[in-house]
């Protein structure tokens, strides 16, 4: 019996062996080359990095700080190099053949499947070619009026801060966009605002915060060790939130739209009289399953998983740091809101698609909020085969992120890169910038393709929360501690103060 254990422990103990020379030491071995924090036997750099969320990001830059725009890191057996210099990330994404995402998106597996976000190969390509009808600027026209009901009933529930003391104005955004996101891309009301439906964020937040634990924790990136921790209690928890209002969003599309089919014209028909519907997201994938394409409920639900979480949680985001950025700094939200009046004049109409493309000042504070404050400030790929950037050969195997939270304060193409300046934006300060020094939707084939969408999404909450209330901050030196939760948020929330906003007094 002892015989046999030995001998299990012995072949154990080879297969790692084999292991690591197949597929570490040729790493290592140019890994080495890098400059990076000192390795520490087994767990790598992971001990560097902290044991809570919150400190993962801030040691991370201070890492990259130190070390560079390429910095060389290990987590457990994992290889990840950080690029910021706009170079380097030109390289990786422009390289047709480095689509596979890095190792941490297999974390996400189990809540969003093999979704857009974390799909490869063919499975990916097909998906891809067949969403793009979804975000045609005539459908994005449509949008607008689904922005404008969900930011009234956001305005009147932040009625009540009026001329109170600060409170974190994100929970409201929150529940706006999963409204938006749900009645744009997925055809249904959930009326998250009116039932105050914080149970599926909640679970977003919290499924997000195990992504990053699992990322930076080696000891609980194996599945088998995974499942003996407390968060793999809690992870079911939230997954069965999450799948519960996706399945929900999905049962209730598919009927509505079924029922449609069933009373309209049929396809030709509607062809003759030009009457043909463009479709939105979700009817999208409805609509192929119903014409035979090979796509399963369980497809479905992953891309519906992927689109609301990246419709919701990314544009959160964007719109609560843009909304501090204006309060922060008040000779910007006082230029922003001259724009505004001179669009609007007196009127406190709804916003039309023309309006929203009006609004050009305000696109650069929201540009200029997405350079500081990225939605998603690391993102990366799988490397198939060695790649040369500059001087070092990246290895095969290993995984490359692209630190955006520092690759947009590279001093050499933003000067005084922390200074908040929207005319940063303008045409003529933007023409002879490196392409790939500020790329907050990701850039190459697997860019972002709701991009425009989360523009115009942003630029009409903004404005209806501009044009109803002077923003200001509780304490004018406060600053954000930024958290990586996959989207960046602010540990300390988004904290404003709000007076009304008197729409035909000059001096608002």
């Amino acid at each position: 019996m002892l015989t046999v254990a030995l001998s299990c422990i012995l072949l154990g103990a080879l297969a790692l062996y084999m292991h690591f020379r197949a597929r570490i030491r040729p790493m290592m071995m140019l890994s080495e080359r890098m400059p990076g924090p000192r390795l520490h036997p087994v767990v790598g750099n992971a001990l560097q990095f902290g044991f809570k969320t919150e400190d993962f990001l801030e040691n991370l830059t201070r890492a990259v700080r130190e070390h560079g725009t390429i910095t060389r890191i290990w987590l457990g057996n994992e290889l990840v190099i950080l690029l910021w210099d706009p170079r380097y990330v030109e390289t990786l994404l422009t390289n047709t053949r480095m689509l596979d995402k890095a190792f941490m998106y297999q974390f996400m597996h189990t809540w969003l499947g093999e979704g857009l976000l974390t799909a490869t190969g063919t499975k990916w390509k097909e998906h891809r070619k067949l969403f793009t009808p979804a975000f045609h600027f005539k459908i994005l026209e449509e949008f607008v009026g689904v922005f404008n009901s969900n930011d009234r009933i956001m305005i009147q529930k932040l009625d009540k801060h009026v001329n109170g003391p600060g409170f974190d104005i994100r929970p409201y955004i929150s529940l706006c966009t999963l409204d938006m996101i749900c009645e744009t891309a997925m055809g249904v009301q959930v009326h998250a605002q009116e039932d105050s439906n914080s149970e599926y964020v909640r679970a977003v937040r919290g499924m997000a915060d195990i992504i990053m634990q699992r990322t930076f924790k080696p000891w609980i990136q194996l599945d088998s060790l995974f499942r003996l921790s407390p968060l793999a209690r809690q992870q079911t928890k939230y997954l069965a939130i999450l799948h519960d209002m996706t399945n929900s969003v999905i049962k209730m599309s598919k009927e509505e739209y079924l029922q449609k089919r069933a009373n309209s014209l049929t396809t030709e028909e509607r062809n003759d009289i030009g009457a043909k519907r463009r479709l939105a997201f979700l009817d999208l994938l409805i609509q192929a399953q119903q014409d035979g394409a090979t796509i399963s409920d369980k497809e479905i639900r992953e891309e519906v998983d992927t689109f609301m979480f990246e419709g919701q949680d990314t544009t959160t985001s964007g719109i609560c740091f843009t909304l501090w950025a204006l309060a922060k700094h008040q000779d910007v939200q006082a230029k922003a809101l001259q724009e505004q009046r001179a669009i609007f004049g007196g009127s406190d109409r709804d916003a039309t698609y023309t309006d929203l493309q009006e609004m050009k000042y305000l696109e650069q504070v929201i540009k200029e909020a997405h350079r500081l404050y990225p939605p998603v400030p690391l993102y990366g790929r799988r490397i198939s085969e060695n790649l040369t950037v500059g001087d070092y050969v990246l290895p095969a195997g290993s995984n490359v992120m692209v630190h955006a939270f520092m690759l947009h304060r590279n001093p050499d193409h933003f000067p005084d890169p922390e200074r908040f300046d929207p005319d940063r934006f303008l045409t003529e300060n933007c023409k002879d910038r490196h392409p790939y020094c500020y790329i907050p939707f990701s850039a190459g084939s697997r860019n972002c393709i709701g991009q425009k969408f989360a523009m115009l999404e942003m630029k009409a909450t903004i404005s209806a929360v501009l044009r109803h209330y002077k923003l200001s901050l509780e304490d004018p030196s406060e600053t954000p501690w930024f958290v990586l939760e996959v989207v960046l948020t602010s540990l300390n929330g988004t904290r404003l103060k709000l007076e009304p906003r008197l729409w035909s007094a000059p001096g608002f």
